[in-house]
């Protein structure tokens, strides 16, 4: 299975190389890194940075940045719900409220819908016509709610989902409705790397429920969240008590990522390379209190 929309991609460039009428050069061909990044100062998106506002390290060598954009690129977005027994009431809230959690989609995006409790079910492909989007969210109550929690399982599987489908000029992102009570079910690190192959950002909209009254049953354990996916690939998670509006600001926010390109370090096929992306000085004394939210790391494609 190839994975589509890699880490490193190739494409015409911008190179900062001066000529004597100091004149910029395009060449082709360049294999590039790239990188999104969230920026963010208090509730507020830090918006209108360049490139010079960034410091990248890849393996812990400082990067120089050919090229930076905050295009709203068209999202490829899976929207995957939690249908374990506690999640019920708190779906049943998004479902009425699926106009407005939706409002923030855009002609050209693409989106699936997926649920899971022990095994995820794909109910939609990936599709352009937001109302039948709408309409999808909205049937959720109606399937059978009940089971376990296989979080990082699930995770994977819809990362499968976006080898095979996703376009590799979209931006990619799962969002997750979940309770974040999960049972374990996957190795973490083997579902980050396919979600870094696939160039996958993970976000949560995490629902508080009611604590499960005890029975003479045995129950499976609780030691698995999607928190850790979501840091790796530059996510965030956010509590969802009003669901439809927690929804619309994180696709917002998805859509306000940077894109951060520079050229690839010399490196074997198939191995991983971390990263991290800061705010480079100059803009730590305009936002002291910036955040920056980027993956950290990338598989270089084989």
């Amino acid at each position: 299975m190839s994975p589509v929309r890699p880490s490193l991609i190739f494409l015409a460039v911008l190179l900062p190389v001066t000529s004597a009428a100091q004149d910029p050069i395009f060449r082709t061909g360049v294999s590039l890194v790239r990188i999104d990044a969230q920026v963010t100062q208090g509730a507020g998106l830090i918006e209108g940075l360049g490139k010079d506002d960034f410091a990248v390290h890849d393996n812990g060598q400082l990067q120089c940045i050919l090229y930076v954009s905050q295009d709203e690129d068209p999202l490829d977005l899976m929207l995957l719900f939690d249908v374990s027994g506690s999640m019920l009431p708190a779906v049943r809230r998004l479902a009425v409220s699926a106009h407005t959690a939706l409002a923030e989609l855009r002609k050209g995006d693409r989106v699936a819908v997926a649920d899971f409790n022990t095994t995820a079910r794909l109910l939609a492909p990936f599709n352009e016509n937001l109302d039948e989007v709408v309409q999808k969210v909205g049937d959720i109550v109606d399937v059978r709610f009940g089971g376990g929690t296989f979080i990082l399982k699930a995770i994977d599987e819809a990362a499968q989902y976006f080898a095979r489908n996703a376009d590799e000029h979209r931006r990619h992102a799962i969002l997750i409705f979940t309770d974040n009570d999960g049972q374990c079910s996957a190795s973490e690190k083997k579902v980050v790397d396919h979600l870094w192959q696939s160039d996958i950002l993970v976000c949560g909209l995490i629902v508080p429920t009611a604590p499960i009254v005890a029975t003479n049953f045995p129950t499976l354990g609780s030691c698995e969240s999607m928190l850790g996916a979501a840091e790796k690939t530059g996510g965030e998670a956010v509590d969802a008590n009003d669901p439809g509006h927690a929804f619309r600001e994180m696709v917002r926010r998805m859509r306000k990522r940077y894109s951060i390109f520079y050229a690839t370090p010399a490196g074997k096929a198939g191995t991983a390379r971390k990263v991290t992306v800061e705010l480079a000085d100059p803009a730590k004394l305009r936002y002291p209190n910036g955040i920056v939210l980027a993956r950290k790391g990338y598989l270089i494609p084989k």
